[in-house]
């Protein structure tokens, strides 16, 4: 068994003040956080982003999203997931060359 089960006062206090500043940063870093989130909220165009936004503040519990997507965005995740498996997919460095114009 350890001889010192409990920590010196000072090590106590120590500890206790780095609990409270790593609080601290947390709460301003979130802060920060949402800031940046409601900035780029502001400049959004996109109509799906915005009713997706509307939907996640309307039903917050948690849901599979698959259940909250169209049938023709599942049509389209599952054609690139056929592709993925009949190797029809391109590298990343090919895809990024051949769309550099438009990115």
């Amino acid at each position: 068994m350890h001889p010192r089960l409990v920590p010196p006062a000072g090590e106590m206090k120590i500890h206790y003040l780095r609990v409270i500043m790593k609080s601290k940063i947390s709460d301003s870093s979130l802060e920060k956080e949402k800031l940046e989130i409601i900035k780029w909220v502001t400049n959004l165009t996109d109509d799906t982003a915005i009713e997706r936004l509307r939907m996640l503040r309307q039903h917050p519990k948690k849901t599979d999203w698959w259940n909250e997507i169209s049938q023709e965005e599942k049509n389209v995740i599952d054609k690139g997931l056929a592709d993925i498996k009949a190797g029809r997919v391109k590298p990343h460095k090919e895809a990024k060359k051949l769309y550099e114009k438009w990115l």
